[in-house]
């Protein structure tokens, strides 16, 4: 077998880790640092953040903000937002990361393969060839650019379609907990 020299993984692994929760998705809007949460955009009922163990760079997760386990849980309206923000989110992708593709869906319930009993759905990037041997054989995935990295190139995709169609209203705007945050390094 030829050695694979991945030398930008070193980032990534070096890259500092959001301490173990039981309820996380509970926790990261209350942080009040956006970047340290991974959190790219927000609306009044729920918000995208970064998946911490990502299946491809881009990976989000659309979480309502309020504590339910189903979409049953939800209210009409939370649906509603829930679903906004799930184009909105693929909105994004698609033109900060030009992905060929995507998967979009929940995991409901523990049987299904959710881990956290808190409701949200997943947002993945594909690419045309994106599934190499190394989750088939080695159970690794190699992903090609840190989560920090990510987050940035999509804020930056976030600022630049302000004004267009795939912003959330006037409304839906003025009615968020707060602006994201951004820490300058």
């Amino acid at each position: 077998m030829q050695q694979l020299h991945p030398y930008w993984r070193m980032d990534y692994i070096e890259a500092p880790r959001y301490p173990a929760s039981k309820r996380p998705f509970s926790e990261l809007p209350a942080l009040g640092n956006d970047q340290a949460a991974l959190i790219v955009h927000r609306t009044r009922l729920s918000y995208l953040v970064l998946n911490r163990f990502p299946y491809n760079p881009g990976h989000l997760l659309a979480v309502p903000f309020r504590d339910v386990s189903d979409i049953d849980d939800l209210t009409p309206e939370e649906r509603a937002d829930l679903m906004e923000i799930i184009v909105w989110g693929k909105g994004l992708l698609r033109r900060t990361l030009k992905p060929d593709g995507f998967n979009v869906g929940f995991n409901l319930g523990s049987a299904s393969g959710g881990s956290i009993s808190h409701l949200h759905a997943h947002i993945v990037p594909r690419w045309t060839g994106d599934n190499n041997f190394m989750p088939v054989l080695g159970r690794t995935r190699i992903l090609p650019q840190a989560l920090d990295a990510t987050w940035k190139r999509l804020i930056a995709g976030t600022a630049k379609s302000a004004g267009k169609s795939s912003q959330p209203s006037a409304s839906a705007k003025a009615k968020r907990p707060r602006k994201t945050t951004r820490k300058k390094r």
